[in-house]
C-alpha cells in the first residue's frame, strides 16, 4: 500500500476572517474543526496568483501564492508567506479555484509547499491541475487532524470515488507519468460501455473523438456515458502567451527540446493577452523590472513557435508615427471562433472561455499547462465525460435585453450559485437562443466559465449555415453537410433542465466580487461610474460593437456624450472586429460621443490595459465576463451588457439603455454623412 506521508504537520485554513490568517502567519496552528472556522467560498484563480504574478512560469510563482486572496476588507497574505510558514496543506470552503484556468494558481502553490488542498467543492479545470501536478486534493474534512498529527494517510484515500484515469494519474504521481505507461500500453483504459443509448450532443461529439485504442491510433465508439473516463483526439489546440512558455519548460524537461510536437497544424499559439501592458503598467513596476519579466513571455513564445513550426497569432506592429499599441491580432477564442472552429469540432485551449466557440456546435474546453503540454505529444486530452444540463430559454426577450443579460440572471440561479452545475456540459435551446446570432450565442457559451461548467454548447442550424457562408467563406452545401447529424437524440438524459421565461428578463448588472452577484439593474439604486469598458471576448465581437453603436448614435441625436469625469474605452476582440467598426464608421461615431476606440486585446479584462481602475474607490461597469476581486484593478468592477455599458458611460452612473424612450436611430450606411455634417 502507498502512503503520503506528510512533512509538515501545518495546515493553512483560508478563512473570511482575516485575523485568523495573520495568527497561522504569524506561527500559530489553528484547531482542526474546520467546522469552528469561517473558510473563504469561491475563491478564484485570480486570488491564488493575481495575473500580474503569472508573468513568472517557474518556482518564483510559490512566493506568491495566496498574495490576492481577500478575507473580509483586507489582503492578508505577504510575498513569501506561505513558503516561510511551511504549510504542507490548505483548506477552503465552496467552488475552490473557480474562473481562470491558469495552473500557475496550483502550482505556486505546490511550489510554497502546498500537497493537499481540501475544499467542500471543486472547479473542474482547477482539480485537475492539482492532479496533474501531483498535488492531492479531497473533500474529506476528516483528513485535516490526521495531517496535523503527521499520520501516513494511504493514497487509497485520495483516490477514493474517482474513476480510472483520475485514479492512476493521482497514483503515478501526474499526467505526464501516466501517459508513459497509457502509451507504453501498461496503463488500462477501460473503454465505455458500447450499448447504443441516446446520446446528447456534446456525448455524440465526444464519442466520435474518443481514443479507442492509444497504441494503434483508433478514435471512435459508439456511445459514452456521464462518468467515463478516457481521452479524445483534438482537431484543435491553442495556447497563449500566459501558458505557452510554461508548458514549453515542461515540454523540454520531460521529452527533450529538439522533440517535435505531434500534428503541428493543429496547434496554435497567441499573443493576446499582455500587447497593452507596457500602457497600462504603473512606473514603479516598470522600474522594478516586472515588464522585462512580462515581455519574456512573448519571446519565449515566438521562439518556441519558430523552433516547432507552430502559428502564431502576435502583436501587430506599431503603426508608423504612433506610440499606440496596435494590438493583438485577436483575442484567442475569438480567433478560433472566427476563423476555425467547425461544427462537430472538438477544440482545447488554455482559455478557461475556450467554450466560446461552442456557439456554431463545437465541444470546446479549457484546459492547463500540463494538459497542453501533454498534447502536443499525444494530440488527445484526459476527458471525464460530463452530466449535460438542458438549459431552455423560452420566448423572445426585450429589446434591450441581451445574451449577457441572460448569463447573469443564470448565475444567479440557486443551482449554479450553490455549485451545482460545476463540471457540466450546457446546452442552450429554445426560441430566444434560435432568435440570437451566432455573436450572441459565442456570449452564452463563452460565459460556462463563470458558471463552473465543463463546457457549452448550442445545436447548429441556419443560421450557423449562413455564418459559416457569409463570415467563413464556405460553400453552402459543405456547411450544411457539416451540420448534419449534430444534435441531441429524442430520449437524450440531462441531469437538469432548466427554463427561463425570457420575455420577463430585465437588463442585469453583476456587483462587484463575483459575475454571480446579480440583480435587475432597475434594482440598483445610485451608482456613480468613473470607467465604462466596452470590451474583451465577450463583449468585443461584431454585434457586441452595434450595441454600443446603437446606443451612442441616440446619444448623439439628442445632443448628449460620455459624462463628463467618465473614461470610456470600446475594445475589440480581434482585427477582423477592428475593421468591422471602420467600414461602418463606429471609429467615428464612438470618437465623437467621447469614447475611445483602442486596437484588440485581452486588455482591461486581464488587468493589463486602459479600463483598468487605479485606486479602490474608483467603479468601473465593464462588458466583461468575471470582476473577483483584483481582476481589473482595485476598483469596484460592475458588470453588464454591451447596450448597459453604453447607456451608463452616457448617463455617469449605471442605467439600462431604454429605446422607447430614445430618438429613432439612423441607418449605419448614413452615418459618415452625419457626423460630417455636425
Amino acid at each position: 500500500m502507498t502512503f503520503f506521508v506528510p512533512s509538515s504537520r501545518r495546515v493553512l485554513f483560508l478563512s473570511d476572517d482575516p485575523t485568523l490568517i495573520d495568527r497561522q502567519l504569524a506561527g500559530d496552528d489553528l484547531d482542526g474543526d474546520a467546522a469552528a472556522i469561517p473558510l473563504r467560498h469561491d475563491i478564484s484563480t485570480d486570488e491564488i496568483t493575481p495575473a500580474s504574478i503569472c508573468y513568472y512560469f517557474d518556482e518564483t510563482l510559490g512566493e506568491f501564492a495566496y498574495t490576492g486572496l481577500r478575507a473580509g476588507e483586507r489582503f492578508p497574505v505577504r510575498r513569501g508567506a506561505v513558503r516561510a510558514g511551511g504549510f504542507i496543506a490548505s483548506v477552503a470552503g465552496r467552488r475552490r479555484g473557480k474562473g481562470s484556468s491558469r495552473e500557475q494558481s496550483p502550482y505556486a502553490e505546490w511550489a510554497a509547499g502546498i500537497r493537499v488542498v481540501i475544499a467542500h467543492s471543486f472547479e473542474r479545470i482547477y482539480r485537475e491541475n492539482c492532479q496533474h501536478l501531483g498535488i492531492l486534493t479531497s473533500t474529506d474534512f476528516s483528513l485535516i487532524p490526521r495531517l496535523q498529527a503527521g499520520e501516513p494517510i494511504p493514497l487509497a484515500e485520495f483516490t477514493l470515488g474517482e474513476g480510472p484515469i483520475a485514479r492512476g494519474v493521482i497514483e503515478a504521481g501526474g499526467l505526464y507519468p501516466y501517459n508513459v505507461e497509457r502509451l507504453a500500453g501498461r496503463a488500462h483504459v477501460p473503454p465505455p460501455d458500447p450499448t447504443p443509448r441516446p446520446l446528447t450532443l456534446v456525448e455524440r461529439i465526444l464519442a466520435r473523438h474518443w481514443v479507442a485504442d492509444a497504441a494503434t491510433g483508433t478514435v471512435g465508439v459508439q456511445a459514452v456515458r456521464p462518468g467515463d473516463q478516457g481521452f479524445v483526439r483534438c482537431d484543435l489546440r491553442f495556447s497563449h502567451e500566459y501558458v505557452t512558455p510554461m508548458a514549453a519548460m515542461l515540454f523540454a524537461s520531460l521529452v527533450g527540446r529538439d522533440a517535435p510536437i505531434a500534428d503541428p497544424e493543429s496547434v496554435l499559439f497567441f499573443r493576446d493577452h499582455l500587447t497593452f501592458l507596457a500602457d497600462a503598467m504603473s512606473a514603479d513596476q516598470v522600474e522594478a523590472g516586472v515588464l522585462d519579466v512580462a515581455l519574456a513571455l512573448e519571446s519565449t513564445q515566438r521562439s518556441f513557435a519558430a523552433a516547432k513550426g507552430i502559428t502564431l497569432y502576435g502583436e501587430q506592429p506599431r503603426r508608423p508615427g504612433s506610440a499606440a499599441s496596435a494590438g493583438s491580432v485577436a483575442i484567442c477564442h475569438s480567433k478560433i471562433l472566427e476563423d476555425h472552429a467547425l461544427p462537430g469540432d472538438l477544440i482545447v485551449g488554455s482559455d478557461s472561455h475556450t467554450p466560446h466557440a461552442g456557439a456554431i456546435g463545437c465541444v470546446a474546453f479549457g484546459i492547463g499547462t500540463t494538459a497542453v503540454c501533454n498534447s502536443w505529444i499525444t494530440r488527445d486530452v484526459r476527458v471525464e465525460v460530463p452530466p449535460s444540463c438542458l438549459v431552455i430559454v423560452e420566448g423572445i426577450p426585450p429589446a434591450n435585453v441581451t445574451a449577457k443579460d441572460l448569463m447573469l440572471e443564470l448565475l444567479r440561479h440557486p443551482l449554479v450559485s450553490s455549485g451545482g452545475a460545476i463540471g457540466m456540459a450546457l446546452e442552450y435551446t429554445g426560441a430566444a437562443v434560435s432568435a440570437w446570432s451566432i455573436d450572441e450565442r459565442a456570449t452564452l457559451t463563452n460565459m460556462a466559465a463563470e458558471v463552473g461548467a465543463y463546457t457549452a454548447i448550442v445545436a447548429p442550424d441556419a443560421a450557423t449555415v449562413d455564418y459559416l457562408v457569409a463570415r467563413r467563406g464556405l460553400d453552402r452545401a459543405m456547411a450544411t453537410a457539416r451540420i448534419a447529424g449534430l444534435a441531441a437524440d429524442p430520449g437524450a438524459e440531462y441531469a437538469h433542465v432548466m427554463t427561463i421565461d425570457a420575455t420577463t428578463m430585465r437588463p442585469m448588472v453583476a456587483l462587484p466580487g463575483d459575475p454571480g452577484h446579480g440583480r435587475p439593474v432597475d434594482a440598483l439604486g445610485d451608482v456613480a461610474i468613473d470607467i465604462a469598458y466596452a470590451g474583451s471576448c465577450t463583449g468585443g465581437k461584431r454585434e457586441d460593437m452595434d450595441m454600443y453603436a446603437r446606443v451612442f448614435r441616440t446619444a448623439l441625436d439628442a445632443g448628449h456624450a460620455v459624462a463628463p469625469g467618465v473614461r470610456c474605452y470600446v475594445q475589440c476582440g480581434s482585427q477582423d472586429v477592428y475593421a468591422y467598426c471602420r467600414s461602418r464608421g463606429y471609429d467615428a461615431l464612438f470618437a465623437a460621443v467621447g469614447a475611445e476606440l483602442i486596437a484588440p486585446s485581452c486588455g482591461a479584462c486581464i488587468n493589463a490595459g486602459p479600463g483598468v481602475s487605479r485606486r479602490r474607490d474608483e467603479v468601473t461597469v465593464s462588458a466583461i465576463n468575471r470582476n473577483f476581486p483584483g481582476r481589473s484593478g482595485p476598483g469596484q468592477l460592475y458588470l453588464a451588457s454591451p447596450y448597459t455599458v453604453a447607456a451608463s458611460a452616457i448617463a455617469g452612473r449605471i442605467v439600462a439603455w431604454e429605446p422607447d424612450l430614445a430618438p429613432a436611430r439612423r441607418e449605419p450606411d448614413d452615418l459618415h454623412e452625419a457626423l460630417d455634417a455636425r
